[in-house]
């Protein structure tokens, strides 16, 4: 019994013997089984980012246009003019990175009629 359990866990089975199948069947179980019976916890993160899309354009040679939908900013009306400035700034991450800094900005209608953010940003 001692040897069996040793050639075990050493792998010292050849392949195509029935202990070695026995062996690769019980770690597929193991692989395909295991993630119905305990929960791991890997579940992906969901992004929270923008549910419409951010359009970019260049500004002349002194930075980035940025318009997004004023749907996915979330300014609360107490908020300082540097609050906003974070707030816009990290809306705008996703497609300009964390090294910008943003100008000014405004809120226009599109052109369905929707209101947008454009946000002037240089990095």
């Amino acid at each position: 019994m001692n040897k069996f359990l040793k050639n075990y866990f050493y792998w010292t089975y050849p392949r195509g013997n029935v202990h070695y199948d026995v062996m690769v069947s019980l770690i597929l179980l193991f692989i395909f089984v295991t993630p119905h019976l305990w929960d791991y916890g890997d579940k992906p993160l969901r992004a929270a980012g923008p549910s419409h899309p951010i359009q970019v354009t260049a500004d002349g040679g002194r930075g980035i246009i940025v318009t997004l939908a004023a749907s996915d900013v979330s300014i609360p009306p107490s908020a300082s003019t540097n609050d906003v400035r974070k707030i816009l700034r990290k809306a705008i991450e996703p497609v300009t990175g964390d090294a910008v800094s943003v100008i000014r900005w405004e809120t226009a209608p599109d052109a369905q009629g929707n209101t947008v953010w454009k946000i002037w940003a240089r990095r």
